[in-house]
């Protein structure tokens, strides 16, 4: 009995004294790595910016060799290969967040859309599609169809790009009914080319029931109208345009001039060209004019322009008007008309009013 007794008093303060050195080895070890972690963060905080992307790097990846398990440390160093274009080593970074079984929800969701994200930047549609559509009932749900929407574009999957612009409307997330009648108008043009003027047709009355303000749909339609030998009907479906869009009237001059001369409504064009030029004026519809005044009074024609440049300066007018000099005038030396041209080139451009993308052909 003495015996147990002694060893139970010499046992208890070696247990304690154990118990305690172990405590302080792991606080030691705790607060060194503590101390390491965020001065790896910070540092690479601190990098980033000034705009360092590098060092930034560097400094999360030690950052998350020291602690694995901090999820916000992967998330930066992900978007960071993302941002530098090293797509591969972001789609691994991402991958091994969502392999991770104590990843919580909202993470796994943040991951799944940063992933998609890291597809889409390397342009893999395929697999970009794939991860977008597992965002369906996520918080990244309406971002996700957003971005499954542009890559149905860039794809030109017009059915699939009508459908997800179908549900973004139907969930009032914007107004979709113009991008929903392009795509209508794109599988028509394609119908066309396959030579099926009836589906064309019947796709060209639907965009035009979706979105009646859109001018495309009654372009397509005098469009086809035309090859399909009906100049008339043509001109009413134009006519129709300018009314239900105003703003698509310098577009709809050129074609307007173009059957109004094929079936007769020289006259009536004419007055309705003069009319929206005085409220509106532009090059288009000056150049509308021009060509119907030119076949009855080619002095009138070479007039409008002088008419525009007192009301509106214009280089372009201008190079207009010396390149159909009077009968009685010295035409321009052709060095300096080619000059001209050459310079106001730019000046007739179309120019996205949204990201200021210009060309010389009309994209809607």
């Amino acid at each position: 009995m003495g015996f147990e007794l002694s060893w139970l008093l010499i046992g208890l303060p070696a247990a304690f004294a154990l118990g305690w050195l172990a405590s302080r080895l792991d606080l030691r070890q705790l607060r060194l790595d503590n101390r390491l972690a965020p001065k790896a963060y910070f540092r690479g905080l601190n990098f980033l910016l000034n705009e360092q992307q590098d060092q930034a790097i560097d400094a999360f990846i030690e950052a998350v060799q020291n602690d694995p398990d901090t999820t916000e440390l992967h998330f930066a160093l992900g978007n960071l290969f993302r941002r530098r274009g090293e797509y591969q080593r972001a789609v691994r970074v991402h991958e091994h967040l969502l392999s991770r079984g104590d990843l919580s929800r909202a993470d796994r969701h943040r991951a799944q859309h940063a992933l998609a994200l890291d597809y889409l930047k390397a342009g893999l549609l395929d697999r970009a599609q794939e991860a977008l559509q597992k965002l369906e009932g996520t918080p990244f749900e309406a971002q996700a169809r957003l971005e499954l929407l542009a890559v149905h574009e860039r794809s030109r999957d017009w059915a699939q790009a009508a459908s997800v612009a179908l549900r973004l409307d139907q969930a009032q997330q914007g107004s979709f009914e113009s991008r929903r009648a392009h795509y209508l108008c794109e599988q028509a043009a394609e119908r066309l080319a396959s030579g099926d003027s009836s589906t064309c047709e019947s796709l060209l009355r639907q965009a035009l029931q979706i979105a009646p303000q859109s001018a495309r749909p009654r372009m397509e339609l005098a469009r086809l109208a035309r090859q399909q030998g009906h100049p008339e009907l043509a001109f009413e479906e134009l006519q129709a345009c300018a009314l239900a869009c105003p703003a698509a009237r310098p577009l709809l001059a050129a074609p307007l001039v173009e059957v109004a001369q094929a079936c007769g409504r020289q006259q009536v064009l004419q007055e309705q060209l003069q009319t929206w030029y005085a409220q509106s004026p532009s090059i288009d519809l000056l150049e509308g004019l021009v060509q119907l005044r030119r076949a009855d009074a080619p002095g009138r024609a070479r007039q409008t322009y002088l008419e525009h440049l007192e009301r509106e300066p214009s280089l372009v007018a201008a190079t207009r008007w010396l390149a159909h000099p009077a009968a009685d005038e010295v035409p321009a030396p052709t060095a300096v008309q080619r000059a001209l041209e050459q310079a106001t080139r730019p000046l007739s451009r179309y120019r996205c009013a949204a990201c200021g993308f210009e060309a010389r052909q009309h994209f809607w």
